[in-house]
């Protein structure tokens, strides 16, 4: 199928746990038998548990399915720069310990009381928002995301660094089986923010795009394919990354202190720096829209109001709905979208969240029990 053929970057770093290894004796399309699981008593997990920047390795029971959960067996999960700043303790009281990761893909192997929506053996996809309440002002508005009890996987709830994840049913999402594991797995966060946020920016005809990571490199596709001019703002120096803008259609990269060829409309900033709320306002025209993409941000300098003026202004992307990952799923299976991945096995998620942090990944990193260490 298409989308199976994209080449994966598979990286051979140790940290002295022993590595996930390919599970060859489990199918990663088909659930296996109640007894099968009450024999498999333990799962491997990645943990942050309090210390900043670290991950502990550690082995737990396999939670039961409660009622309207499933179990999925985790056969992917892509790292996402929130799983980043919640171990580096720039998100407030986290469960502790907590498993991170809400990109989940896997297959489903029990499903709890009351749980009939998806079958077993069925391929589903978590994402960030892991369980709303349903009943208050926001939730009744549709703006789940905003629900004050809201629970986010990998943050309140525990996530896909794991062999199996727990979640409610009401909260996964189908996938579009045009994509393998790996590569589907960065459209559950980046993929769905990026969808988000291009929709809070209205109908520009000149999208500004400041930092060009996994979330980026896959708005910038469905903007392209909308018709859309896009022009990528990365680091100064960063080459390889303006390289994967324009490979993808962007019609100019440069760095976010540069000026582009022509003002934009508007922009989204997915790098979490503050001072380029501003420098983005000075690129915009007058009824232009500033985006701020993500989940933390450093402190935004003051700057002149001449910069807000003329009908600017600056809005933020908060979480994400069903209804986001619905249709952006639907449009992931009629619009290709190329996810630029580097697969590492789970054992290595300490490396990818310091390669995160570094700056030194192009497009996503994804953690695969497929790759070994």
């Amino acid at each position: 199928m298409a989308g199976r053929q994209r080449s994966v970057t598979v990286c051979n770093e140790t940290d002295g746990i022993s590595p996930r290894r390919a599970l060859t004796t489990i199918s990663i399309r088909a659930a296996r038998p109640a007894a099968y699981l009450t024999s498999m008593k333990t799962m491997r997990c990645q943990c942050y548990e309090g210390t900043r920047g670290r991950l502990t390795g550690r082995v737990r029971p396999v939670p039961v399915a409660g009622p309207g959960q499933v179990l999925l067996r985790v056969h992917a999960c892509g790292v996402c720069r929130t799983d980043l700043h919640l171990v580096d303790g720039e998100l407030p009281d986290p469960l502790l310990p907590v498993v991170p990761g809400h990109e989940i893909v896997g297959t489903v192997v029990e499903r709890g009381p009351g749980a009939t929506r998806f079958e077993p053996g069925e391929r589903l996809g978590v994402p960030w928002l892991g369980w709303a309440c349903g009943d208050c002002a926001a939730c009744a508005r549709g703006h789940e995301n905003l629900c004050p009890q809201a629970r986010f996987t990998g943050y309140q709830v525990d996530g896909g660094y794991a062999d199996y994840v727990l979640a409610d049913e009401r909260f996964c999402l189908r996938l579009p089986q045009r994509y393998d594991d790996l590569h589907v797995a960065p459209l559950l966060c980046a993929g769905l923010i990026g969808y988000r946020a291009l929709r809070a920016a209205g109908d520009p005809r000149r999208l500004g795009l400041y930092g060009f990571g996994a979330a980026a490199h896959i708005v910038a596709q469905l903007a392209v394919a909308e018709g859309r001019e896009v022009h990528a703002f990365t680091r100064p120096g960063d080459s390889a990354a303006q390289a994967l803008a324009l490979k993808l259609g962007a019609h100019w990269a440069g760095a976010s202190g540069e000026a582009p060829p022509q003002p934009l409309d508007a922009a989204i900033l997915f790098a979490p720096a503050g001072e380029l709320v501003p420098e983005a306002l000075a690129r915009v025209v007058p009824g232009g829209t500033v985006v701020c993409g993500g989940i933390h941000m450093s402190d935004i300098p003051s700057f002149p109001y001449r910069l807000l003026w003329g009908e600017r202004s600056v809005k933020s992307i908060a979480n994400l709905t069903r209804r986001d990952g619905e249709e952006f799923m639907a449009l992931a299976e009629r619009v290709p979208i190329a996810t630029e991945v580097a697969g590492l096995p789970f054992a290595q998620a300490q490396q990818a969240l310091d390669r995160l942090r570094s700056g030194a990944v192009v497009g996503a990193l994804v953690l695969s029990d497929m790759l070994t260490g």
